[in-house]
């Protein structure tokens, strides 16, 4: 992983003493909350209902033991015992004191991380998919351009004040694991002529009020050249982005507006005015941050273990635990593991601090000293020998991080919702829970198959529902809260915008109607190999509809009247 250099340490170190000064003013009362609010928003300090919450970043997911036992100190110390991963690949602590920030940005920049350019309307954490650099079918490792953005990106000074925040994703795989067509620069690593690699490029895509995915603007940008036309597209963004009102000042909505062509031409004719050696990375540059993510240096190992196969046929939970959780790592005898934070009945995405050293432990005994953050809000330990499975999956288990359910219904991406975020209409965890609970079976959740649910408690879908195979969205209907579902959405390279399937449902009917689409689905599919998306693809939400509020469903109470106008 990237090691910081004296310019980052000193940079991040500096950074935090700058906002110490900040919150000392603010505390003295020298600053007022006006004042002090974009002050605190550039270093990831935002106001929710009951107290600030810190965001910290974690460049494209990845982590050391040393940095996870950081979070976990942090957790202990300064917040309540836990962080909560998010679908940005980074980590919040929900109960973060004014007077304590300071303390926490401090403790970060100690093991090289920060807060920065985690809220605020600039260029936010740039995300990878979090196989990156062991996947089978990677082209090559986005971990490299990632960190290039992230160091182009960090207060780059005609970008630090956009007119809305800005996302980029970066895939280097042939399926897209990091969600690239749902962002508003999404980049994939392509192979050219003569087997050079490079980037195509997709603009406008996002969730939130208005969603879209995004629309490919360059099928090929050779990726020496990425960083002027990534500012290219910057710089048409900025100038003609929307500032006049806050609900369409995304990049997505000038796309739109625009149209693709119009827009591609305006991004060439800029392009084509930079000063593009003075922009884009030199060769020697290049290659110093790609020396720190070359491949470890694994001896190839035998495909199968005498005492891991003795545990499989023994250990039912463990072999359920092997299919679903453990994937190929590019090495023969290596695999990647994937840590679950969805046990059923326990808040998606939240880590105790014990949790998260147990994770920093195996990190260190067998997987080379490496973590990711998916934006499934999960962890993954991307290259552990094949014999070390069974020890890996003991210690799991001990910390209750053994869950088998890796893309199958129980790994609901939820938001914190109205428990915690004072954007919300609705609650986001407890129906998180129930639903959970209610496909708590490994087996009957396997036996469905692949399928993505993912929750948001207000239409800025910080949950991802749009994206959902099965999406809930919840709504503020009369001062009640209800949840709006969506089916069909997908994330991948088949990305959709999942449909609205009806009238909003309560909260205590919203379980119940998850299992009526569930159930119709199993019903209706050709057979288990045809996953929910396929099915509802090929049927149409009709049988659904008539599923869910057909007379005779017992699930049905909620009103049919016709969507609130905020929805």
């Amino acid at each position: 992983m990237y090691r910081y250099d004296d310019f980052d340490q000193t940079f991040v170190a500096e950074r935090a003493q700058q906002f110490r000064g900040q919150v000392a003013r603010r505390l003295s009362g020298d600053l007022t909350e006006e004042q002090f609010k974009p002050l605190r928003l550039q270093n990831g300090l935002y106001l929710q209902l009951h107290a600030y919450m810190l965001r910290v970043a974690i460049p494209y997911g990845v982590l050391n033991s040393l940095q996870l036992r950081q979070l976990a100190m942090i957790a202990r110390k300064w917040d309540r015992g836990y962080g909560h991963f998010t679908t940005r690949q980074n980590i919040q602590f929900n109960w973060t004191k004014l007077d304590d920030a300071p303390d926490i940005l401090d403790a970060l920049a100690a093991v090289d991380m920060h807060a920065i350019q985690t809220s605020g309307n600039c260029i936010r954490n740039v995300t990878a998919d979090p196989y990156a650099g062991v996947a089978i079918d990677e082209i090559e490792d986005p971990r490299v351009w990632a960190e290039v953005l992230r160091q182009w990106s960090t207060i780059h000074p005609e970008f630090t004040f956009l007119p809305r925040k800005f996302k980029i994703a970066i895939s280097g795989a042939a399926e897209d694991r990091a969600a690239v067509l749902f962002h508003d620069i999404g980049l994939k690593i392509v192979k050219g002529a003569k087997g050079t690699t490079g980037f195509r490029v997709y603009v406008g895509g996002g969730q939130g009020r208005t969603p879209y995915v995004a629309q490919e603007i360059a099928a090929f940008v050779p990726r020496d050249e990425i960083l002027s036309y990534i500012e290219a597209v910057m710089r048409v963004y900025n100038l003609h982005g929307r500032r006049d009102n806050i609900y369409k000042a995304r990049i997505k909505i000038l796309v739109n507006a625009l149209g693709i062509d119009k827009f591609r031409s305006q991004v060439e004719a800029e392009w084509s005015k930079l000063d593009k050696a003075a922009i884009n990375l030199p060769a020697a540059e290049r290659e110093r941050i790609a020396a720190h993510f070359m491949p470890k240096p694994l001896k190839p190992r035998a495909l199968k273990d005498p005492e891991v196969e003795a545990l499989r046929k023994s250990d039912a939970a463990f072999d359920r635990w092997l299919r679903t959780n453990v994937l190929p790592h590019r090495t023969p005898g290596y695999a990647i593991v994937n840590i679950s934070f969805k046990e059923p009945g326990k808040v998606p995405g939240d880590a105790t601090a014990e949790q998260m050293e147990a994770v920093a432990d195996l990190a260190e005994q067998f997987g080379h000293d490496e973590i990711r953050v998916t934006y499934q809000q999960n962890l993954v330990l991307p290259t552990v020998a094949f014999a070390d499975l069974d020890k890996v999956y003991s210690a799991l288990v001990v910390a209750r991080l053994a869950t088998a359910n890796t893309e199958l219904i129980t790994d609901i991406i939820a938001c914190p919702g109205l428990d915690y975020c004072n954007l919300a209409n609705a609650r986001s965890i407890g129906i998180a829970q129930e639903i959970a609970r209610r496909f708590a079976d490994q087996e009957k959740s396997e036996a469905i198959g692949p399928l993505r649910l993912n929750i948001s408690g207000c239409i800025n879908a910080c949950g991802h529902h749009h994206a959902g195979n099965i999406g809930i969205l919840g709504v503020d209907k009369k001062g009640t809260e209800h949840y709006q579902i969506t089916l069909g959405g997908s994330p991948k390279d088949d990305a959709a915008i999942g449909d609205i399937i009806g009238p909003s449902f309560t909260a205590e009917d919203v379980p119940g109607a998850v299992e009526t689409i569930v159930a119709t689905y199993l019903r209706l599919r050709r057979d288990a190999a045809e996953t929910f998306v396929t099915a509802y693809r090929r049927i149409g939400k009709a049988p659904f509809r008539e599923a869910l509020y057909g007379a005779a469903n017992p699930h049905r109470r909620a009103s049919t009247e016709g969507e609130p106008s905020n929805v």
